[in-house]
């Protein structure tokens, strides 16, 4: 039997580690997954030991609440899989509770992968020598992540973007309106505020005060927007009877690419949020709020390196998508950015040809290329 250790921390990781589970699974008739993972892993058959909520902690300040609970949760996985070591490990993405584990396992002499690059090339790049001693596999999924991983003697293999693969290069706007609701509606803009409760308190405020804005311009305007479960649905809720009861707007459950298929401009937290959007060939605003502290700890140590937040602006290395950072992100600004798309039909096409263009660069097949790659270091070629 094939066991693989496996750790994902939040609903990106886990449909990455579902994609490369799924493909492990073609190649490899026994194979044991077991770690902590969300719903998708679950489904594909991994043996969670616990809840993967409890390690959906985003900031600095945020962390150091749950601090104890994380550290003591890491502590039971090493002494597990130093116990009953995996053939290989893999830690998708949550580099600050992965690579301590994988630095402990790889001493073990436990094969380990890290699916999804640290972002060293954007902020604290010290860790990168943390990331050597930690990793034998980097699996990156944005090409401009290898050069800056070689350059520093860390083994990368370039795999794509599942999101990529999953999402066609051509979609049915049409049909997403329909589905919706919204086919008669001259303009319709998607809101997503976030995909935790932390970041639905943090934006829904402003991003509502944005959209009574754009309704005084738009008056035929219609609102969509996808929330992904019933907590972040009750806290949104709240949050909207207060600012905008009256508002145009139908609340999805889930669904958030259908609303953004359907959106003729996305106003959107800074996350997966901006990569989904920017593969629908959707226009966006990008709003991104830290807690008050974790954001001056952040300025003051000047510990981001990058010139956006957008992955879609990173990819381009231009600002296709206009960014609001913090105490720039208020109702008129947001609200301004949005209007302006929405008078220049002519912009639009050129954000959605260049996105066009670096969705083709993103499809590779990833979810195989990285089960291939983590196969091969585990020593095996599969059953095929």
């Amino acid at each position: 039997m094939l066991r693989i250790g496996i750790v994902a921390n939040e609903p990106s990781g886990d449909l990455l580690g579902a994609g490369v589970m799924r493909e492990i699974r073609k190649r490899v008739a026994d194979v044991r997954f077991e770690g902590i993972g969300g719903p998708l892993m679950i489904e594909q058959g991994c043996h969670s030991f616990y809840s993967m909520e409890r390690l959906s902690v985003m900031g600095l300040v945020e962390v150091l609440k749950h601090l104890p609970e994380l550290l003591s949760i890491r502590k039971n996985l090493t002494k597990h899989f130093i116990k009953n070591p995996p053939d290989v490990f893999i830690g998708i993405d949550a580099p600050d509770f992965n690579l301590g584990l994988e630095t402990t396992l790889k001493k073990n002499k436990i094969p380990t992968v890290h699916y999804v690059s640290p972002t060293v090339w954007a902020w604290r790049p010290k860790r990168v020598k943390k990331i050597r001693a930690a990793v034998d596999l980097m699996l990156s999924i944005f090409p401009f992540e290898t050069e800056f991983l070689k350059r520093h003697e860390i083994p990368v293999a370039y795999v794509g973007h599942p999101l990529a693969d999953e999402i066609p290069l051509k979609s049915d706007r049409t049909a997403a309106r329909e589905q919706l609701s919204v086919a008669n509606k001259p303009h319709v803009i998607a809101i997503l505020p976030g995909s935790r409760v932390g970041e639905i308190n943090a934006l829904s405020e402003i991003f509502l005060k944005a959209a009574l804005l754009l309704e005084q311009q738009y008056p035929d305007v219609h609102f969509l927007i996808p929330l992904i479960n019933q907590r972040t649905r009750a806290a949104f809720e709240s949050i909207l009877n207060d600012v905008a009861p009256d508002l145009p707007v139908t609340l999805v459950e889930g669904q958030s690419r259908t609303v953004m298929l359907a959106a003729d401009v996305v106003l959107t937290a800074s996350g997966t949020a901006t990569l989904e959007a920017m593969l629908l060939k959707r226009a966006m605003v990008v709003a991104y709020k830290l807690n008050a502290l974790t954001y001056w700890i952040v300025k003051r140590f000047n510990l981001v390196k990058i010139p956006y937040v957008a992955m879609a602006n990173l990819l381009a290395d231009e600002p296709l998508a206009a960014e609001f950072i913090q105490d720039a992100a208020t109702p008129e600004a947001l609200a301004n950015a949005v209007s302006r798309l929405i008078e220049s039909p002519e912009q639009i096409r050129h954000i959605e040809q260049r996105y066009h263009q670096l969705h083709e660069s993103l499809q590779q097949d990833s979810s195989r290329k990285a089960a291939e790659a983590i196969l091969k270091l585990a020593g095996r070629v599969g059953d095929e």
